[in-house]
C-alpha cells in the first residue's frame, strides 16, 4: 500500500494496476469508475497524468480533497456517467477495474466499443470483471457480469499481454470468477 492511500484511509491500489504499470510506461490514463480514488493516486503517483471519472459524486468529491490536499498535479477527477460512452480525449492507458458490473449491463459493449476507440494506437486496456459462469455461478447479484471468452472476443485483433478467467475474491471476502485482461491496441 503507498503512503498516500495509508495516509487518507484507501485501500490500496488494484494488484492489476499495479501489475500493468510494468507493461505500460506513464502516459495520459483513465480510471474509470475511480471511486475514491485508490487506482488513480497510485496512477499518479507513477508519473501518469490521469483523469480519474466516476458517477458517485460525493466518491469524486473526496477525491478532489485529497488532490489539493496533497497538492497534485497530475489527476483530475471528474464526474462522469461511464454508462454514456462519450468520452472526450484520447489516452494511453485505460484502466476499469471492478467497474462494468455496476453498469447498464444494455451499455456494456457499447462503453467498451468508446473505450478502444479512445485508446491511442499502442495504448492498452485493463478490464477487470466478474463473469457468471456454469461452473462458478456468481454469488452476487450485479447488473452486468461476463460469460466465458466474451471479453477476450471483444478484443479481437488487441495483443493480448495478460488474459485469464480465475477465481478470486472481492473485498467483501464473496469467492468469485474474474476476466482479466490487459490488451494492447495495435500500433
Amino acid at each position: 500500500m503507498t503512503d498516500l492511500n495509508r495516509r487518507h484511509g484507501l485501500n490500496p491500489p488494484h494488484s492489476e494496476v499495479v501489475n500493468a504499470c510494468q507493461h505500460i510506461a506513464p502516459c495520459d490514463a483513465l480510471d474509470m469508475g475511480c471511486s475514491n480514488g485508490r487506482n488513480a493516486l497510485y496512477l499518479g503517483e507513477q508519473g501518469f497524468n490521469v483523469t480519474a471519472v466516476d458517477s458517485n459524486a460525493n466518491a469524486i468529491g473526496m477525491l478532489q480533497s485529497i488532490v489539493a490536499q496533497e497538492g497534485i498535479g497530475n489527476v483530475d477527477a471528474q464526474v462522469y456517467d461511464i454508462n454514456q460512452a462519450a468520452l472526450q480525449a484520447d489516452f494511453g492507458f485505460i484502466s476499469c477495474t471492478v467497474t462494468l458490473m455496476f453498469l447498464d449491463p444494455g451499455r456494456v459493449e457499447t462503453v467498451i466499443a468508446d473505450m478502444q476507440a479512445h485508446t491511442v494506437p499502442g495504448g492498452a486496456n485493463l478490464i477487470v470483471c466478474a463473469m457468471d459462469t456454469t461452473a462458478h455461478p456468481c454469488p452476487i447479484a450485479f447488473p452486468f457480469t461476463l460469460n466465458e471468452g466474451q471479453l477476450g472476443a471483444l478484443y479481437q485483433g488487441w495483443e493480448m499481454l495478460k488474459y485469464n478467467e480465475d477465481l478470486g475474491t472481492m473485498h467483501n471476502g464473496a469467492q468469485l470468477q474474474f476476466a482479466t485482461m490487459l490488451a494492447r491496441k495495435p500500433a
